[in-house]
């Protein structure tokens, strides 16, 4: 006969045998075990094998009947708990939000607040560390991948490609040619193996090349493709040299390495260093490198379109770099003093601004850039001195004359009228630091498997996932309702109905950055729901 067991809630398990064996207690197979065992006279008369499979069969229902006990025991312990702990009381601690909410806050604030729920519900602790180890693992063997590549670059091609190999070359091609030679000049024919040096007077050498500072890098560009580019930079110091590559992955193995900035000695396009070389100290979590698009004709399309290629240092080897600043000797110089007090001075606006956002970041940061690209009809990301004065005043942020005034002689560093929208934004409004920008561009890259830099609202619904949030483990609430709530304040100020770009995503998750004070709680407002 075929053997089954059901429980009224679950199916446990199905086995079916080849034999028929008689209905077994489970209880005394689990706690009986030096009792002599029960073995059907009809199994073993046939051979040794069908012994061998009553044994593992044995075996695994005692372990499926004690993992369904274990199961079934922390169950009930779980409701206990989500029952009696304080943290978990969440229809009374939601009901205490509402009370602290004034009137000024719309529906959609007050959806916005719901995905803040997920920082009460931490992490599995266990399970994000698996995955912050595998993700180590992944990141280091990309580095080494990078690195590898760009010594082989700089030590092989480099020498190839060296003007100096050109040298022997020009002095052959100035020598008379006897005219009864049937040998053809020199600059009219491609170089042999025999005319190429080995080694040129400005050839590097792999001691040369080892002392450099790694960093990572993305581009700071409200274009969803060129956001999610994976730059990994190098900074030589032999030279105050850099050079850029971008890691490409194609499916689950297929990779590649391409140059994105090519080696070469590069200075500041923009702000109180402009013109200055890049040196060692230019390297920090957070910081800036400028470019001119035109000097890089190899670069994207989307990138030339603008002027500036604006990159943003997210992590560095940090060890390596004390290392190599004990042994250079950069002078400070009055830059930094004037660096530091444009820091100061929006800090100061950034301060006041986050009162005034106070639960309503959401709304107010996705609405202030969709009128940004509304009024924005160049294309360019460049609005006047006007267009910001009348946006703080149709958000109702106050900013002072003297603080707007100050700001804007800071920004407007090359004296045309006009800044980019986007670096106005994020500097009297402020940022999220890049610890918690990096969940953001994890969770749209997951999303935007394409890499089209826009994701299909059908798609997010079907990612999104909210049986983690507090509301619907307590039963105030269900999945549905969490779900539609976000999908809403979402596309609320998106410029398609269908779709959401990485600049309207990550501004959705600017405003909510604001109220959440630690990273690890923004953190799990990221993982909960999209599982990264």
């Amino acid at each position: 006969m075929d053997f089954q067991i059901m429980d009224n809630a679950e199916s446990l398990s199905t086995c079916i045998i080849s034999f028929r064996v008689p209905q077994l207690d489970l209880g005394s197979l689990v706690d009986s075990d030096d009792e002599e065992d029960i073995i059907p006279e009809n199994s073993l008369s046939s051979a040794g094998k069908y012994k061998l499979k009553y044994e593992q069969y044995k075996t695994e229902m005692k372990e499926g009947y004690k993992w369904y006990s274990q199961r079934k025991a922390e169950k009930t312990k779980s409701n206990i708990t989500h029952e009696q702990s304080p943290r978990n009381k969440i229809g009374d601690k939601y009901v205490q939000k509402e009370e602290e909410i004034t009137d000024d806050l719309t529906s959609l604030d007050r959806k916005a607040l719901l995905q803040q729920g997920y920082a009460d519900n931490p992490y599995n602790a266990l399970q994000n560390t698996r995955k912050s180890d595998s993700e180590i693992v992944v990141a280091e063997k990309k580095k080494q991948t990078v690195a590898e590549q760009v010594m082989i670059d700089q030590l092989s091609r480099a020498v190839i490609s060296d003007p100096e190999q050109n040298v022997t070359t020009e002095k052959q091609a100035s020598a008379p040619i006897l005219p009864e030679s049937n040998i053809a000049p020199l600059r009219v024919r491609k170089r042999t193996l025999h005319e190429t040096k080995i080694r040129t007077q400005s050839a590097l050498t792999e001691n040369m090349l080892s002392h450099k500072v790694q960093f990572d890098s993305r581009i700071i560009s409200r274009n969803g493709r060129d956001a999610c580019r994976e730059l990994i930079g190098f900074f030589f110091t032999h030279d105050q040299s850099l050079t850029i590559y971008e890691y490409r992955k194609f499916g689950k193995n297929r990779t590649n390495v391409l140059p994105f900035i090519q080696k070469n000695i590069y200075s500041h396009q923009r702000g109180r260093r402009k013109g200055k070389q890049y040196q060692l100290g230019d390297f920090y979590i957070g910081a800036n490198l400028t470019f001119l698009s035109s000097d890089h004709p190899r670069l994207p399309e989307s990138i030339k379109e603008n002027t500036l290629l604006i990159l943003r240092i997210t992590n560095i080897d940090q060890i390596v770099l004390d290392s190599l600043r004990t042994d250079s000797v950069e002078h400070e110089d009055d830059i930094n003093s004037q660096e530091a007090n444009d820091r100061l001075a929006f800090k100061a606006i950034q301060d006041k601004l986050k009162k005034q956002l106070h639960k309503r970041g959401v709304r107010i940061l996705t609405g202030l850039a969709k009128y940004f690209q509304q009024i924005d009809k160049e294309g360019n990301g460049l609005l006047d001195k006007a267009d910001f004065e009348h946006a703080l005043k149709l958000f109702h942020l106050e900013v002072s004359e003297k603080d707007f005034e100050s700001s804007w002689l800071i920004l407007n560093d090359n004296g045309n009228g006009k800044v980019d929208y986007g670096e106005f934004k994020r500097a009297i409004i402020g940022e999220m630091n890049e610890y918690r920008k990096s969940f953001v561009r994890k969770a749209f890259m997951k999303l935007d498997f394409n890499k089209t830099g826009s994701v299909p609202i059908i798609d997010i619904r079907k990612c999104y996932c909210a049986k983690k949030h507090p509301q619907v483990i307590s039963g105030h609430t269900t999945e549905e309702e969490i779900k539609l709530s976000f999908l809403e304040t979402l596309k609320g100020d998106c410029s398609k109905s269908d779709g959401v770009s990485y600049g309207e995503f990550e501004d959705y998750y600017e405003g909510l950055s604001i109220e959440i004070v630690d990273d690890e709680d923004f953190v799990n407002i990221l993982r909960t729901p999209w599982g990264i």
